[in-house]
């Protein structure tokens, strides 16, 4: 939440309450949400006890649940593959929980879309820790001592979070190759100033636009043609990714030993287990001369514009949750379908339960439900 935010939905009727210090990180006083409008409370069990609807961007800690009122809304990114016992713990207590990770990926959904918005500032950040690591000049500079040739960089995955980093990188002055295993990404890559590398493997797009998993013999194939390529490049930065599944394993260790020393690689699959073999989550670790950068979080570092972003996200979908000081909770409503996770004491998301390892749906009634916030 910012204080821009906050006074959006306090001018909306809601009451509006922050727990002492949430915006401090990210350089926002609680002064500046009481000017907007919001109250502030130091006691967290309170907090808690008391809120029709709580917000946070990481899932609530399995102890939080038992304090949250029955009936209660939250919305945060759950990522149920790796937070089955929240999940669970919510179903038990009989709330109403939203993933924004399960939101699905259709165009009224854009303005709620927060994995597209924090990974379009994770991109651009990459570039920027690469650069900042990386011994050479990003563009190429002509001096009286010489010619430096520009950086040549490689971005593996083109979705959101890889197209902005070839912008970011287009900008600094780089060459630029692209893979991607949605051959469809191609001509987005091409219009950003990047050359695709097609390495005739048949497609693998899944759900939604997303790249679905792929097969351990196709990402041998995979990590085979890409090895030239990752030789010849002093940065690569890998995104690839699928929602509620381990990253693909994209560069192996031989790869890395066939880089020039003083390359870079920008990890930022690290929190669902790494594009690369040797990446270690929350670290920058060098292997024969090659950096390998797993910092995770990526968006944190970038706090203000990410909580501004991820504030508008949840903001709408408030709005299509909240009508006339009612939560109103639509199933027949492909959004809230898709990313309500717990709802009536059940795990009632179908994706949710897949990757939980759940076997039954339940029948979610096609009422609508009313309750009442203050």
């Amino acid at each position: 939440m910012v204080p821009a935010t906050a006074a959006r939905l306090a001018a909306a009727g809601f009451e509006v309450i922050m727990e002492v210090e949430a915006g401090m990180h990210a350089d926002f006083i609680d002064g500046a949400y009481q000017e907007a409008g919001a109250a502030i409370e130091s006691d967290r069990q309170k907090l808690l006890g008391e809120a029709d609807i709580v917000l946070s961007v990481q899932p609530p800690p399995v102890e939080d649940a038992p304090l949250l009122r029955a009936g209660a809304v939250t919305i945060s990114f759950l990522q149920p593959a790796l937070h089955g016992d929240i999940i669970k713990a919510l179903a038990a207590r009989g709330v109403s929980a939203f993933s924004l990770d399960l939101l699905p990926r259709t165009s009224r959904a854009q303005s709620m879309d927060a994995l597209s918005s924090q990974s379009s500032l994770a991109g651009y950040k990459a570039v920027l820790m690469a650069a900042n690591r990386l011994g050479k000049f990003f563009p190429m500079l002509m001096t009286a001592a010489g010619t430096i040739p520009p950086v040549r960089l490689l971005v593996l995955g083109a979705g959101v979070a890889g197209l902005q980093a070839i912008a970011t990188a287009h900008r600094l002055g780089a060459i630029i190759e692209a893979y991607d295993v949605r051959p469809a990404a191609g001509d987005e890559v091409k219009s950003l100033g990047a050359k695709f590398l097609e390495l005739h493997l048949e497609s693998q797009e899944g759900e939604g636009g997303y790249a679905r998993e792929q097969s351990g013999e196709f990402l041998a194939r995979q990590r085979a043609l890409l090895s030239a390529h990752m030789a010849s490049n002093d940065v690569v930065i890998t995104t690839a990714a699928v929602p509620g599944r381990r990253a693909p394993l994209l560069i192996d260790a031989p790869m890395i030993r066939g880089m020039r020393r003083g390359s870079v690689i920008v990890d930022l699959a690290a929190e669902s287990g790494g594009n690369c073999e040797l990446t270690r989550p929350g670290q920058v670790i060098e292997v024969d001369g090659v950096w390998i950068d797993g910092t995770t979080n990526v968006p944190s570092s970038m706090a203000q514009h990410a909580s501004y972003l991820y504030s508008r996200n949840v903001t709408a979908l408030l709005q299509l949750l909240v009508r006339n000081g009612e939560v109103l909770l639509d199933f027949e409503d492909e959004i809230v379908k898709g990313c309500c996770v717990t709802h009536g004491g059940q795990i009632i998301n179908e994706r949710a339960q897949k990757l939980m390892g759940v076997s039954e749906v339940p029948d979610v009634a096609k009422a609508s439900v009313r309750q009442e916030v203050s």
